[in-house]
């Protein structure tokens, strides 16, 4: 399963599908009509949430939550933002591999979700090396992968 919010983090979960080849990939974003960018695959929308919207978050955790329970992916891979963190934070429950890409745009920190992210989830990378240190990886950036295609 691959989860994203609107904009930059959706951006970026779509340049790492070339990694996702050969595999049967949910994809969950907030957005409806993000579905025509990825019409071979099962998609599903949640209401976006944030820190401003707290209400949203509880709706999408619920919403995930009952996603995964159907689904049963095998992984949960998310780009960001909150509504990612979430479905992490849902697979962890469910005793799913969690896989967090912290955003190309953290040059100098990881985002206040990838911090989050490194707590529980199986994976965190970081697109930028200087960022990389003790659980948190670096692997690349979509930027190259885009430049690569």
């Amino acid at each position: 399963m691959a989860v994203a919010s609107i904009g930059g983090h959706w951006i970026q979960l779509l340049r790492l599908r070339p990694v996702f080849e050969g595999q049967d990939v949910v994809f969950v974003s907030t957005k409806a009509s993000f579905a025509s960018m990825v019409s071979n695959c099962k998609f599903y929308t949640i209401p976006d949430g944030s820190r401003k919207n707290p209400i949203n978050l509880l709706l999408s955790f619920k919403v995930l939550f009952k996603i995964l329970r159907q689904e049963k992916p095998e992984a949960i891979l998310s780009t960001g933002a909150a509504p990612g963190l979430l479905a992490l934070l849902c697979g962890k429950i469910l005793g799913k591999k969690t896989i967090w890409v912290d955003s190309v745009a953290n040059v100098e920190k990881l985002s206040m979700s990838g911090i989050l992210a490194s707590k529980f989830a199986t994976h965190v990378y970081t697109q930028w090396p200087d960022l990389a240190q003790g659980t948190i990886k670096y692997a690349g950036s979509v930027l190259a992968k885009e430049q690569k295609q």
